[in-house]
């Protein structure tokens, strides 16, 4: 049976674990696919077997929470997927500001690893590299840690506004706007640093009127009018025509190594539309009225930027068939791919290679 086959009788909407619960331990996992047939390969059976590696993993100690979330970036999906993308995935766009900027960096695979213990997600990264069997380049590993009461390491509660109950799937899960993709999640990620002894050097009501919120007990504080500097909190705000708030869900951790003086945040949201995520870029970059960005940024620098597409768990299974792909016919009616950048496209290989390395340098890629 082809995959054709299987996957047209049944739905393909059931998500992977993007709403699993705030755990104490995970690592944020970003890497490259090696430009050859063979690693193609090798990474689409690993990501499209990635339940079973969870389970291997899982099943040690029914007691602990381990979940992984794979998200696929826009310069492989073409060769990994063999079909159309969502509509509106494309390479992280650069969010260039008179003061800071949203950089944008390599990323064709996203594992998002979660668990209770450390050394849960430490195995899980261990198997699935161990399954990509040296087909990747790794861009990015940050390890990450629940700080007392979800707070960040400038000290404030984060993740405060992420929607609840009936709120979270309408927030993050694409439905019958991009039928062939329903079940999936845009992904957004970046990786800040901050300079914490600076910001320690801060009074509290300065760092309260930048955040938005009191820090001991994250109450919200009054929004700035008219032209006024805007806070954090404000600036990351979106609405729709209607007025109507978007929010998207983030898992932010903690990462850091005292020792080497670094500390930092790693931004991880969720998204049922990537537009959303950088409207809210754009407002902290550029600032809301232009040249008021967010303060925050003064202390937190984003050193990395990358975009993927977190397909439901039907259609990420459905990539373990090597003789069709999944079902993407809704899509023959659907937007092409948004952006100006490059997507790759499964080249003949005449070299033996995909022809995917001449995509590495996008005009969206790192500038500094």
């Amino acid at each position: 049976m082809t995959l054709g086959d299987s996957a047209r009788s049944q739905p393909q909407t059931e998500p992977q674990a993007v709403d699993y619960p705030l755990t104490r331990s995970s690592v944020f996992l970003v890497l490259t696919v090696h430009d050859d047939a063979s690693s193609v390969d090798t990474a689409r059976a690993t990501v499209a077997g990635i339940g079973d590696l969870v389970k291997d993993v899982a099943l040690r100690d029914l007691t602990r929470s381990v979940s992984c979330t794979v998200g696929i970036g826009a310069r492989i999906w073409p060769a990994l997927v063999r079909g159309p993308a969502p509509a509106e995935l494309h390479p992280f766009r650069v969010v260039e500001g008179q003061v800071h900027t949203a950089v944008s960096t390599p990323g064709d695979l996203f594992f998002h690893i979660r668990a209770d213990r450390p050394d849960y997600v430490f195995e899980l990264e261990r198997i699935i590299l161990a399954a990509l069997d040296g087909a990747v380049h790794v861009e990015d590993e940050t390890v990450g840690f629940r700080y007392f009461d979800a707070r960040d390491l400038l000290g404030f509660v984060d993740g405060t506004a992420n929607p609840v109950g009936a709120e979270l799937p309408e927030a993050t899960i694409v439905g019958a706007e991009d039928p062939a993709f329903a079940g999936g999640s845009y992904l957004v990620v970046q990786k800040y640093l901050h300079p914490l002894d600076q910001w320690q050097a801060l009074p509290t009501e300065m760092q309260e009127a930048i955040i938005g919120r009191t820090k001991p007990d994250n109450i919200e504080l009054d929004d700035a009018t008219g032209d006024a500097q805007k806070s954090h909190k404000t600036l990351t705000t979106i609405v729709d025509a209607d007025g109507t708030e978007l929010d998207v869900l983030r898992d932010n951790m903690p990462f850091g190594r005292p020792g080497a003086g670094e500390f930092g945040t790693y931004f991880i949201a969720y998204s049922r539309r990537l537009w959303v995520v950088e409207q809210m870029l754009e407002r902290m970059f550029i600032g809301d009225p232009p040249g008021k960005h967010d303060r925050i940024l003064d202390f937190s620098t984003a050193v990395t930027g990358s975009v993927f597409f977190v397909p439901s768990a039907s259609f990420l299974d459905s990539l373990a068939d090597d003789d069709a792909v999944p079902d993407t016919t809704g899509t023959e009616s659907s937007p092409p791919v948004s952006g100006d950048e490059p997507v790759a496209t499964p080249a003949a290989p005449s070299d033996g290679s995909l022809g995917l390395g001449a995509l590495r340098s996008t005009p969206t890629e790192r500038n500094s």
